[in-house]
């Protein structure tokens, strides 16, 4: 099995219960950098045990699949035992062909944005395999110009014109969409802050960005996902997550 398949077992095991899945395919030191959870191959079969005995089934339906190297990165939707749907990104590390880590970011699933688009529909398609390393560039410089702010002149240089599609909740499509979003959020007294990248996956005309800051002033996890179409950006979706002050393990969000 590939990695990528073997990180799409693993997920799944949420819904079949399937413990021998980690068994197989977790080293006994797995960390797990989800502050809810604990850290360790115990912990996260112990996990799957307690999904697989509750009366309402956890339901995993993955959208998109990518694998950079050692790492496997994934676009889930997630129903955990009847508690709600949530959009997910999941990141595995694979060491020797079994996962020796994990990151994640978790939301739950919004109404569709302005534009009629929800958090998970649009592009799957990967292409441009021969792209990937000069497309994880086009995406980091992005969110270092834009998002952290050191060049926000330089934002019309990333798009083909307007067209930007947009899959944030909060944000309709369009250069002029985001621009909207974020005067409403400066109305509000809203900031949302960008502070460090800590890393950059990629595959193809996708790539995963994931980054530390704060919004409205609580820390914050954000895992932002881009197509790039032609050395431009021209679709995004993301995932952003309050940062636990009351974490289950040490091992840190990042």
């Amino acid at each position: 099995m590939t990695n990528k398949e073997k990180a799409l077992a693993l997920i799944n095991s949420f819904a079949t219960g399937d413990t021998n899945i980690a068994k197989e395919y977790l080293t006994e030191g797995y960390i797990q950098h989800n502050l809810a959870y604990g850290t360790g191959r115990d912990a996260f079969i112990g996990s799957v045990e307690y999904l697989a005995s509750a009366p309402v089934k956890t339901t995993v339906k993955n959208i998109r699949a990518f694998e950079d190297g050692n790492f496997v990165f994934l676009h889930t939707i997630y129903n955990f035992a009847g508690a709600g749907e949530q959009v997910a990104f999941d990141v595995f590390r694979f060491e020797d062909g079994k996962i020796a880590e994990h990151w994640d970011n978790l939301l739950n699933v919004q109404a569709p944005n302005q534009s009629g688009r929800t958090q998970t529909d649009g592009t799957t398609e990967i292409k441009d395999l021969d792209k990937t390393e000069e497309n994880k560039v086009i995406a980091e410089n992005f969110v270092t110009d834009i998002l952290v702010g050191e060049n926000p002149d330089k934002l019309t240089s990333y798009f083909n014109g307007n067209t930007y599609i947009q899959h944030n909740p909060s944000i309709a499509d369009g250069l002029d969409g985001l621009g909207a979003a974020l005067q409403a959020m400066a109305e509000q007294g809203i900031k949302m802050i960008y502070n460090k990248i800590h890393y950059i996956y990629g595959q193809g005309n996708f790539v995963l960005a994931i980054s530390e800051g704060t919004f409205a002033d609580k820390p914050t996890s954000y895992y932002d996902l881009f197509r790039v179409e032609d050395g431009k950006i021209a679709e995004h979706w993301d995932v952003m997550e309050t940062i636990s002050n009351e974490p289950q393990n040490d091992n840190g969000k990042f």
